[in-house]
């Protein structure tokens, strides 16, 4: 015990007389944090609070096109500008100026009107109860279209969700048309109700807790997990570079004319940079609680979960000590340990789902994320964050944390060991 504790003082002691180091450690990810969480805030607010301007061309001006401007008005999600041309909004789009424009056919309203009347009177005249209709007599009523013009910087998730917006909206307008009709046709008295044509399914989304408040997901509760896990992991680098910093300045050959064995200098630096670990992950949370609020962003929501997020925290600060006590132990020079240590944070971090959403991966690199350290650790954490989670979800991702620090450790032991073998 007297040996392990000697070997984390000296650590100790080399961890803070390194004043860039701890800056990489400390203030980087602070740093990181705020600023990814500030460029993504605004994304979200697209979604929820922002509204989006758009142009509409309304060269019908009967009663479609208002059911149009007032649905997109209803959505709270666009602030409408009438445009008079069709070459005029395009033009301002494909610009840049905006990012969508609508355009709405000459005569909507009455070819639609005109339509739906021949088809109902074809189908009443089936049963007998109208006067067959002519074919011959039959008016040709062209295929009207909707136009949409997107800027092309525009993502496709964005293009998705509004063409199928509109879509449902033109749909909802096409069927109050024929219940009009029908109703017409059928009844002189127009007071009278025959068809309810308000929708008889709609969608509620139901949230985790069962309450009735809508929950919307923010910047902060998903930058605070992924980015908190990411600077752990970035401990690898000031931790295999020290490592071989003690290769160079002779420090290990002294250390092995001790009676001291590598597992127990091993130990040492675990214990003082899984300290660290946990600093780092309690500063993250006190950025997310108390700071983005005072900048304009969502407060990080962590009550009665600290105990579980401190146990991710503590088995993911493990496995990321582990890759640096193999990376330090492999590695001869600080030019291999620096980029490899953190080249491999990258590509843990893209793999983990950090960068990207696991689910947007093609098909083999989700396969291949379940690889990523980072994926365990921040599925664990959005146990806990997002999904309430409490130790049993997230036991599965812990030990497998565990389990790869047990092994890289083992395997810096044993190559350690061959390498200076008598």
């Amino acid at each position: 015990m007297y040996k392990l504790l000697a070997s984390t003082y000296k650590e100790f002691l080399l961890l803070i007389r390194d004043f860039g180091g701890l800056a990489i450690l400390f203030i980087m990810p602070l740093l990181l944090l705020i600023t990814i969480t500030l460029i993504q805030d605004n994304t979200f607010k697209t979604i929820t609070e922002t509204k989006i301007p758009v142009l509409l061309v309304d060269n019908d001006k009967g009663k479609v096109s208002k059911s149009i401007r007032n649905g997109l008005t209803k959505t709270n999600s666009f602030e409408i500008i009438n445009e008079e041309t069709e070459n005029g909004a395009k033009e301002l789009v494909f610009k840049g100026k905006y990012q969508l424009a609508i355009v709405i056919p000459t005569n909507l309203s009455n070819d639609l009107e005109k339509k739906v009347n021949e088809n109902v009177e074809g189908i009443l005249s089936k049963f007998g109860l109208d006067e067959a209709i002519d074919p011959v007599l039959k008016n040709v009523i062209a295929q009207k279209e909707v136009r949409l013009y997107f800027d092309p910087a525009t993502q496709m998730s964005f293009k998705s969700s509004v063409k199928n917006g509109i879509d449902k909206m033109i749909s909802q307008i096409e069927i109050q048309s024929i219940y009009e009709a029908f109703q017409q046709q059928l009844t002189e008295d127009e007071s009278e109700a025959i068809f309810d044509t308000e929708s008889f399914i709609t969608f509620k989304e139901v949230n985790q807790n069962n309450t009735s408040e809508d929950i919307l997901p923010n910047s902060t509760q998903h930058n605070v997990p992924a980015w908190t896990l990411f600077a752990i992991f970035f401990i690898n680098i000031p931790l295999s570079i020290n490592m071989v910093k003690e290769k160079n300045q002779g420090t290990f050959v002294r250390l092995r004319t001790n009676p001291i064995s590598y597992s127990t200098v091993l130990g040492g630096k675990t214990l003082v940079y899984l300290c660290v670990c946990i600093v780092q992950f309690a500063l993250m949370l006190f950025v997310g609680v108390y700071l983005l609020p005072i900048l304009g962003l969502p407060k990080l929501e962590i009550s009665n979960k600290l105990p579980m997020l401190f146990v991710v925290a503590f088995f993911a600060g493990l496995a990321a000590i582990g890759l640096g006590l193999l990376l330090g132990t492999i590695a001869k020079t600080q030019e291999q340990s620096a980029p490899l240590g953190a080249t491999l944070v990258v590509i843990l971090a893209a793999l983990g789902g950090v960068w990207v959403p696991v689910f947007v991966m093609p098909k083999f690199m989700q396969l291949l994320s379940n690889i990523s350290p980072m994926n365990w650790g921040l599925n664990a954490f959005y146990d806990v964050f997002l999904r309430n989670g409490g130790f049993r979800e997230i036991v599965l991702e812990i030990t497998l944390l565990f389990l790869f620090f047990a092994l890289t450790t083992i395997i810096s032991i044993v190559y350690y060991e061959r390498k200076n073998a008598v």
